[in-house]
């Protein structure tokens, strides 16, 4: 780590990293609590808007998943924070009485980013986070503004013959080909049939929220579950069947397999870290036309990486991942730890190009908008309430 004014800076060594003999210990991730958003986007504490996998079939297929696209439901984009989590986490300590142990709290798509940026796609694939400390535990949000300014950049300069936009609703219009809103034991033939006649919409999703261990450092993150392949046991912490339904272009070339190698390193992470075992990729030709469903087993996409990595098929290393975000976590802990105030708003930026995470302060006290009003008077009568008593 090398200090420069007020910036602290972490290297990437990605030739130390994949060097390594031994990958740090990681601890299965367990749902304790979940939350909904229902089809007008509205927090509900529960599991109602879970979906089921069940893959569209002959004659249904080819699909066209630009189907509905001029009727997309769409939830517009905008900064939420880490609002639902933390609703949901509280919700649960008020259940149990007790703090949770986390010492960070995030979503999964920030610990993605982690486990991924020593390889990024290219030198614009950067990122920016926000972080606090609050009651021993670091929270961590994207920094939403430095998120919206890239995907405009990147919109702007598009040149393809159909619009990110209309590419980005194939991943939702996917979903809706694959899911039913019940078991299938309870779902007409006629939903079933018609699923391809749907109003396409990405407002109603099912959050899960885990605790986890990378590195012997507790971890509690949320993120969206695409769908389940059974039903969810009644046992908590029990493992759980989720499905991660993803959508990418018919290989037709060593280059187009080299490439797909490479994409499948972020399905990799983003299941791995909820624990979800199955990912199934819908195969489109260029004009969107879905042609097939292939399931790929979380772990076995590891150990398949493991056994090739000498052919040169796999662009990526999963316990260079796995170390990296240990190693990264911890060194955020120690420079945010250190700092005397233990208050503010710390910034987290990361430079593809020149493989640095740069991290440094952009608010001396208080916790900007990571934390809600909510969430800090919630934990302050907590402590206040565990208090030994005198007497």
């Amino acid at each position: 780590m090398a200090q420069n004014s007020n910036v602290a800076r972490f290297p990437i060594d990605v030739i130390r990293l994949t060097a390594a003999t031994t990958q740090a210990p990681v601890k299965r991730p367990r749902e304790f609590t979940c939350f909904s958003y229902d089809k007008n986007h509205n927090l509900r504490l529960d599991d109602s808007s879970i979906k089921w996998y069940y893959p569209p079939q002959p004659p249904a297929l080819p699909a066209n998943l630009s189907a509905g696209f001029d009727k997309f439901d769409k939830h517009d984009s905008q900064d939420e924070h880490l609002d639902s989590l933390l609703t949901a986490i509280a919700h649960h300590e008020q259940q149990t009485n007790q703090r949770i142990d986390a010492k960070f709290v995030t979503w999964r798509g920030m610990m993605t980013k982690f486990l991924i940026a020593p390889y990024p796609y290219d030198d614009d694939d950067g990122f920016e986070m926000n972080a606090t400390l609050f009651q021993d535990c670091i929270f961590i949000e994207e920094n939403w503004v430095f998120a919206a300014e890239k995907k405009a950049k990147q919109n702007s300069g598009w040149k393809g013959p159909i619009s990110q936009e209309e590419m980005t609703f194939w991943g939702y219009k996917f979903e809706t080909l694959a899911t039913i809103p019940r078991p299938w034991a309870e779902t007409s033939r006629e939903v079933i049939e018609n699923r391809g006649d749907e109003v396409v919409s990405n407002k109603e999703q099912y959050c899960s929220v885990v605790r986890s261990e990378i590195g012997g450092k507790v971890l509690c993150f949320g993120g969206e579950v695409d769908a389940i392949w059974d039903m969810k046991p009644k046992e908590p912490g029990a493992k759980i069947n989720w499905v991660e339904l993803k959508t990418s272009k018919v290989i037709q070339s060593p280059r187009d397999k080299f490439q797909f190698n490479k994409k499948l390193m972020k399905f990799w992470a983003q299941s791995f870290l909820l624990g979800v075992p199955k990912i199934v990729v819908g195969w489109r030709d260029k004009k969107g036309m879905l042609v097939s469903c292939e399931e790929y087993e979380t772990k076995e996409i590891d150990e398949r990486v493991r056994r090739e990595r000498d052919g040169g098929q796999w662009p990526w290393m999963p316990w260079v991942c796995v170390n990296f975000a240990s190693e990264i976590l911890d060194w955020i802990q120690q420079v945010i730890k250190a700092d005397p105030q233990q208050s503010g708003v710390w910034r987290i930026r990361f430079d593809a190009k020149s493989k640095v995470v740069e991290l440094f302060k952009v608010e001396e006290t208080g916790h900007g908008r990571i934390l809600t009003d909510e969430f800090v008077n919630w934990r302050t009568r907590l402590a206040s309430s565990n208090q030994p008593q005198d007497g």
